[in-house]
């Protein structure tokens, strides 16, 4: 097997980063589209564990990462699933099967409160479990001269999961924040982190958050 000297342990780059929350949105939390209707009850005691570690755990842990990469000037980046249609006919036929659907503008879709958007920090709608499959996120990451990715969100061991391992083939240096993601199990989310890393490399919030302050001044 032929050696580069290469390596994914690469430190991030003031000017050359980005921060990608994936799917962090209303229809996954508390009183969402997930968690509404006659089996809200039902559904949320199914999901008791991912609700409380995005409460308790993951999302204070995306806001610590959110503020540091704004006061490092690391540009924050969101992604949400959210038609581009009102009845979802646009949404990837996996979406459909799972039965996951936000219509376009709708509160399900919107970025939850917690880590809501600054100023003209960019969101972009899709309709698949890579946000590289359905989106220009690709040309938009070129365009604002990103070599690498930080990544947050939900689920692990699903969208962001898939994310990780496009990033990483279509040339980015990735960085998935372990503690930062969740999904539906203890077991899932250990099962997952273990698999993608060969495609990225992996730090927990404290880490990331000390690269970031320690970041050199932009000449």
């Amino acid at each position: 097997m032929k050696s580069f000297g290469l390596s994914r342990d690469v430190p991030v780059k003031r000017g050359a980063t980005a921060l990608l929350f994936v799917d962090v949105q209303n229809y996954s939390m508390e009183g969402g589209g997930k968690y509404s209707g006659p089996e809200a009850a039902k559904e949320a005691a199914r999901h008791e564990y991912f609700l409380r570690e995005a409460r308790e755990r993951v999302v204070p842990n995306m806001q610590r990462l959110q503020r540091a990469c704004r006061k490092a000037q690391v540009e924050v980046m969101y992604t949400v699933i959210e038609a581009l249609t009102l009845d979802g006919r646009d949404m990837g036929l996996d979406y459909k099967i799972s039965g996951l659907f936000c219509a376009r503008g709708s509160h399900d879709a919107r970025v939850i409160d917690a880590i809501a958007p600054e100023g003209d920090e960019i969101v972009i709608p899709k309709t698949s479990s890579s946000v590289f499959i359905s989106t220009n996120i690709h040309y938009i990451l070129g365009n604002l001269g990103v070599k690498h990715l930080i990544v947050s969100g939900f689920l692990t061991d699903q969208c962001v999961d898939s994310t990780v391992r496009d990033a990483c083939d279509y040339g980015y240096l990735v960085t998935l924040v372990t503690d930062a993601c969740a999904t539906l199990s203890a077991e899932r989310h250990a099962s997952s982190i273990a698999n993608n890393r060969g495609y990225c490399r992996q730090r927990t919030t404290d880490e990331l958050v000390a690269e970031l302050a320690a970041l050199p001044a932009m000449p």
